[in-house]
């Protein structure tokens, strides 16, 4: 299929653009309907196979155990049903965080409203780096140059004007779309369509994206199939082995299909749909928000966070703190010269600020900034932004006198555009240190004017320097706790900024970093050899004057120290660096478009220490993660074990197909359950981070759940066959053995789940002890109520067999824990 108003543009890149450029930052998600979970769910292995049971059953006369086990798959299905609608209830709620934002003008001033709310006849600000959020008219600012590629299959950018107002045609050369990117410069439009009546719009009214599958839940997917295939062998071979040498057929296939039911860890798929989505949902709610879910999986491996410095480390709330001109530090009101830097610097600012340096400026200003605009047109008619070739922004002015060029920008690029005498030169120098000294961001400002209006370019101009403005930006006050907590979890963190190396020192020394290392700035990384850049790097962890396109070689530089590098970034150049690091972060309220589809995770608050909390949780959810799959295969080894090997043996079957429901239906809660909702280890943050190379459920946890499933199987098989040699009857020696199946199987279940530091009775683990009453109620009903008693082939021992069978149940299914409290257990 293709869209006609798209040229070349194919279905599936139209579904590419949509999980890309959607109405949300965070990927489109289809949202799954109760009819698609519970379709889904008849087609899984151990749904047909219980199925399967209840039809022989029901066939061979027995309908209670046949209507039980039909209960027990619609149960199941509801299970299902449950946790992925509690999946999708997270999913929405971060859809609904990441919702985009717009910068319009309403009520005689500027407004930041969510994209959903815009309408036909708003003034939407567009600035660098962002994406246009509706189609639209240029009605001011600058000549744009705006990426359209996703929506035209064009590489090359285009050129929007904005439209006359006076102009009676020229609409189509300043119009702009929905989903586009704005690549350099900054306008004004009024919206024309919004949402479904847009361009980018009328594809999403035709396709539907799907959610994204992490390479973790499609290897355990592979796994579950090739169980299900050799399920469906081993349940061949049972029920002929058994039909064969003991001549009953229907046993036999009923003894295979528990066999086949009880080899099955369909619990994986749900369980990692349930940790991934939930975990996305609860880092959301410490202010991260999650775009790839594969992301969780590596956080808590990282070593190394490279961080901004403003808005991250600072408030990005910023303020005029001094002025500077002819030699002397100054103020407002005090100096009209100072009025001179700060009107040249409203000059070379965005009449519409969102910067904010710019907003600074203004409020400054204050009540003179109208009448500075309105003395040189209200608007200027050209704007240079900056370049890395040109760390300065320039904005041309029409006034009485003839054009006015107004620049600011970084103090040496500055001091460059003018003639500077030695003398003039030094002094500014020596300001500049001064003022950065003391922790000031320091802008440098200059003009230039053009009676003749003959420039084109204001690099033809002749500037001359007017001064230098200096900006303060509290350190946030988290941050030195978060630093420090990121230090003792064995995390190295690195200050990266564009700002003057003695503020970056300054800043940094407040922030509570270690400053012994001395700064690195850009141009040392361009020009050092990289054995000295990788030798520098082992003590400096300030970086200054460092521009975006510089942050890939830092990265690339602690890659191949072997650190597993988290980067920050908001501009477009720093896209390259986000995609390569092991986990790209974006700022949320003043990043890009560009650097948040880049980045693994958003920082809704732009905070230093919600980066650190969001490593905290990350390790949070990969232990409890782990946790859980290694419970759930040491579960299956006695399950397993229990319904084949009494056959192998020639004893009565130990479970049918009924007890593997009941089973089934303990597991599936306490896994998503009890393990997703288990609290932080207090002792998290105190170790160093984990290699990235290890993997969630490698060998050792193999082996650990092999060990103890299988010292849980011998318990089960002891006692139960303990109680066929004593002279009891199948029905009682089963019920013992199912007892220390299922008690063996929850003390297995918080064991596995607690730390050794937590106590058992914690009542953070309100939920297992939940589960764990139910599941006790059920057993009693077993045991004690005659038709489930009939319908569970079980026969209740008397108190002393059961109080013997619990105890080993505990001693069985609590022993790994025991171990590990007596290990953590201070000397």
């Amino acid at each position: 299929m293709r869209i006609p108003e798209f040229r070349g543009l194919s279905s599936d890149e139209a579904e590419t653009l949509l999980k890309m450029h959607g109405p949300n930052v965070l990927q489109a998600a289809k949202t799954r309907t109760v009819f698609d979970t519970a379709l889904g769910t008849l087609r899984e292995p151990m749904f047909i196979f219980l199925v399967a049971a209840a039809a022989l059953y029901l066939v061979v006369g027995d309908l209670g155990e046949g209507l039980f086990l039909i209960g027990g798959a619609t149960v199941s299905v509801f299970l299902v049903i449950f946790q992925d609608a509690r999946s999708e209830r997270a999913l929405a709620a971060l859809r609904q965080l990441a919702e985009p934002f717009a910068h319009v003008m309403r009520e005689g001033g500027q407004q930041r409203i969510a994209v959903r709310d815009l309408v036909p006849g708003d003034i939407v600000l567009l600035s660098e780096g962002e994406r246009i959020p509706a189609d639209g008219v240029l009605r001011g600012g600058d000549v744009l140059t705006i990426d359209e590629s996703a929506l035209t299959g064009e590489s090359v950018p285009v050129v929007r004007m904005p439209v006359q107002q006076d102009a009676s045609s020229g609409e189509d050369a300043a119009e702009v779309f929905a989903g586009a990117m704005v690549v350099r410069g900054q306008g004004v439009a009024q919206i024309t369509r919004t949402g479904a009546q847009t361009r980018l719009g009328l594809i999403g009214a035709a396709l539907t994206g799907e959610v994204e599958r992490t390479p973790l839940q499609m290897t355990t997917g592979r796994l579950v199939v090739r169980l299900s295939v050799i399920a469906v062998v081993i349940c061949l071979m049972v029920a002929g082995a058994y039909g064969v040498l003991r001549g009953d057929w229907v046993a036999g296939g009923l003894a295979g299909l528990t066999v086949a039911i009880s080899l099955l860890p369909e619990e994986f798929p749900m369980v990692l749909a349930v940790f991934l989505a939930i975990g996305s949902w609860r880092l959301a709610r410490h202010k991260v928000l999650v775009r790839r879910a594969a992301v969780i999986e590596t956080l808590g491996a990282v070593s190394m966070l490279c961080v901004d410095k403003t808005g991250t480390l600072t408030e990005n709330r910023m303020k005029v703190g001094a002025i500077w001109s002819n030699g002397a530090l100054l103020t407002l009101d005090m100096d009209a010269a100072a009025g001179d830097v700060a009107r040249v610097a409203l000059l070379a600012s965005a009449v519409h600020p969102v910067d904010p340096m710019d907003r600074a400026i203004h409020e400054a200003l204050g009540v003179r900034v109208p009448r500075v605009l309105e003395a040189c047109g209200g608007e200027p008619f050209r704007s240079f932004p900056l370049r890395p070739d040109r760390l300065a922004v320039v904005q041309g002015w029409h006034t009485k006198a003839g054009a006015l060029w107004a620049a600011k920008g970084a103090p040496e690029a500055v001091a460059g555009m003018c003639a500077l005498d030695a003398v003039d030169a030094s002094a500014v120098e020596t300001a500049l240190g001064a003022m950065a000294a003391g922790g000031l961001r320091v802008l440098g400002v200059a003009r230039a004017t053009d009676p003749e209006n003959a420039s084109e370019n204001p690099m033809d101009a002749r500037f001359t320097f007017v001064g230098l403005i200096g900006f303060l930006d509290p350190i946030r006050p988290e941050v030195p706790a978060a630093l420090a907590e990121a230090r003792a979890a064995g995390i190295d963190v690195a200050m990266i900024t564009g700002d003057y190396p003695v503020t970056a020192l300054e800043i940094a020394r407040q922030a509570g970093f270690d400053v012994s290392g001395g700064v690195m700035t850009g141009d040392d990384i361009e020009a050092l050899h990289p054995e000295e850049v990788a030798r520098r790097l082992a003590t400096t962890r300030i970086f200054a004057r460092v521009k975006p396109e510089q942050k890939l070689a830092l990265v690339e530089a602690f890659k191949a120290r072997g650190d597993v590098v988290a980067m920050t970034g908001d501009g477009v150049n720093d896209a390259p660096a986000l995609e390569r690091a092991h986990v790209g972060i974006a700022m949320g309220q003043r990043g890009t478009d560009v650097a948040r589809e880049a980045a693994d995770l958003v920082l809704l608050d732009d905070s230093f220490a919600s980066i650190v909390g969001g490593v905290r949780l990350g390790r949070r959810i990969f232990a409890n993660l782990r946790k859980a799959l290694t419970y759930v295969m040491a579960i299956h080894v006695p399950i397993a074990g229990v319904a084949l090997l009494p056959i192998v043996f020639g004893l009565p079957p130990l479970l049918y197909p009924m007890h593997v429901v009941m089973l089934e239906l303990i597991i599936d809660p306490v896994c998503s359950l009890v393990f997703e909702s288990e609290p932080s280890d207090r002792a998290a943050m105190l170790r160093p981070p984990r290699s990235i190379n290890e993997p969630l459920f490698g060998r050792r946890q193999m082996v650990l759940a092999a060990v103890q499933g299988g010292v849980l199987l011998a318990a089960v098989l002891g006692i139960y066959a303990w109680g066929l040699a004593v002279g009891m009857s199948a029905e009682r020696a089963r019920a013992l053995g199912f007892i220390v199946l299922v008690v063996g199987n929850l003390v297995l279940a918080l064991t596995e789940a607690s730390e050794a530091s937590t106590p058992i009775f914690d009542r953070r683990h309100i939920v297992f002890w939940t589960v764990g009453v139910a599941a006790a109620a059920i057993l009693t009903g077993a045991l004690t109520v005659p038709l489930l008693s009939r319908i569970f082939q079980l026969s209740a021992p008397d108190g002393a067999s059961i109080a013997y069978a619990v105890a080993i149940a505990f001693a069985a299914g609590g022993w790994y824990g025991l171990v590990r409290r007596w290990k953590a257990a201070p000397e």
